[in-house]
């Protein structure tokens, strides 16, 4: 017990160091944060394909094209390739309703859409046949769960005036939450932003993610096309570009909203999708770890990361292990002086309040996650706002992220692989 003690003492002063760095960080470079309002205009238009990979998602493909099809930008500019990934329901009937005829490769409707059908693969090989298609210098990956805000690929091409990047990730918000588990998401979500965005300011992005990343063509001509990555290819392309010195920025006023998952189970199945390619590619990337040429990504985004991941398990067993504990005390208690006294009431006194060091530090860390659930409220709406959602967040993932992070170093152990159409289940209809 003293050495699991030990352990979580150290880790978690190691999360609140995390947090307070973020902090800082935010404080010296919050006027950097670009917040735009209402529509812009671009000195010029480069051409850019948005590539769709679907997997059974006839619920939301549509919306997810229209979305695009709304885009402020010049349709003439904008390709995009919608490709299913062999699908068992009727997506590809879906997508066809988007084209003039019934081939498995055909001009659309719109002179603009493309749509592929081939067998089930994975999402990475999805992607990798839009990228042989290509032949515009931009390219970008929006999940046909996802909708894109009318602004948002042109705030995120402003990114691109700087020569040196090569990717640009956008801020992902949780679409229409309508539930307790959704709206927890929603906080969730909304601390993601602020924390990628600090991310971005000291280089250490190691996630495009699928909703609407865009890149420059050359990161693929250079680097080659999207690998398996324990389905977690979004993850691994960052890391490949951190290890090449690619820069990756994140524009926080490019919305995308998600549907999230509305189900215990279904969040399980995600969390433990996304943790397990955490923790496999942080093994196959191991490589960059401490090595000071690879800067941020190597001594703080990825040991932050991996911190996170030990803390929540070592915490998870000393709490069970107290528990295991005070069953035990009272089963005693009980024998001895019965069950009445042994759950007397009695009046609270703060002489008797726990001073460990490690509680002290707890309540630091909880404090500053609310402070970074708040900052990450307010790069959305303008300004901080305390919300059910927040408190609904630290409630539930408390109680089970440890199960889907233990599960993930599980399977990461036996080297088990998570599932596309875990992933891809069927959503909730927007």
């Amino acid at each position: 017990m003293n050495v699991i003690s030990g352990i979580v003492f150290v880790l978690t002063f190691l999360s609140v160091y995390v947090q307070i760095f973020f902090l800082i960080t935010f404080l010296e470079r919050r006027k950097n944060i670009l917040i735009r309002t209402g529509s812009i205009q671009l000195n010029e238009y480069p051409g850019v394909t948005i590539i769709v990979p679907c997997y059974n998602e006839e619920k939301t493909v549509q919306a997810t094209v229209d979305s695009l099809l709304n885009l402020d930008y010049p349709k003439d500019k904008l390709q995009i390739f919608i490709i299913d990934d062999g699908s068992k329901d009727k997506t590809w009937e879906k997508i066809q309703e988007f084209t003039l005829g019934h081939s498995h490769t055909g001009e659309a409707k719109y002179e603009n859409i493309k749509i592929f059908h081939k067998e089930n693969g994975g999402k990475y090989t999805a992607l990798n046949l839009g990228l042989e298609k290509v032949q515009t210098p931009f390219i970008g990956c929006l999940d046909a769960d996802s909708f894109v805000d009318r602004e948002a690929l042109k705030r995120i091409m402003t990114y691109f005036d700087d020569k040196d990047t090569m990717a640009v990730a956008p801020s992902i918000i949780v679409d229409k939450p309508k539930n307790i588990l959704q709206g927890a998401q929603k906080a969730e979500y909304d601390m993601a932003i602020y924390n990628k965005k600090m991310l971005a300011f000291l280089g250490g992005i190691h996630v495009t993610p699928g909703p609407f990343s865009i890149f420059r063509k050359k990161v693929f001509d250079d680097l080659g096309p999207y690998r398996h990555a324990h389905n977690t290819e979004d993850q691994e392309i960052a890391l490949r570009m951190q290890e090449h010195h690619y820069k990756i920025e994140h524009c926080p006023d490019a919305y995308v909203y998600t549907i999230a998952p509305n189900t215990v189970g279904k969040l399980y199945r995600q969390r433990l999708r996304w943790i397990y390619g955490f923790i496999r590619n942080a093994i196959d990337y191991r490589r960059l770890l401490f090595r000071k040429k690879y800067g941020t990504i190597a001594f703080f985004t990825l040991p932050s990361g991996i911190i996170s991941v030990l803390a929540v398990v070592f915490l998870f067993a000393m709490l069970f292990i107290n528990l295991i504990n005070f069953v035990i005390r009272k089963i005693v208690q009980i024998n001895a002086v019965g069950v009445s006294n042994t759950f007397s009431s009695s009046n609270f006194d703060l002489f008797f309040f726990d001073t460990k060091t490690i509680v002290f530090i707890s309540i630091i860390l909880y404090t500053s996650i609310i402070i970074s659930l708040l900052l990450g409220r307010s790069i959305i709406e303008g300004k901080p706002r305390i919300s059910f959602d927040m408190f609904y967040f630290m409630i539930i993932y408390s109680v089970i992220a440890p199960f889907w992070i233990l599960k993930a170093l599980f399977n990461a152990a036996r080297s088990k692989q998570s599932s596309w159409i875990l992933e891809r289940e069927v959503k909730v209809a927007k």
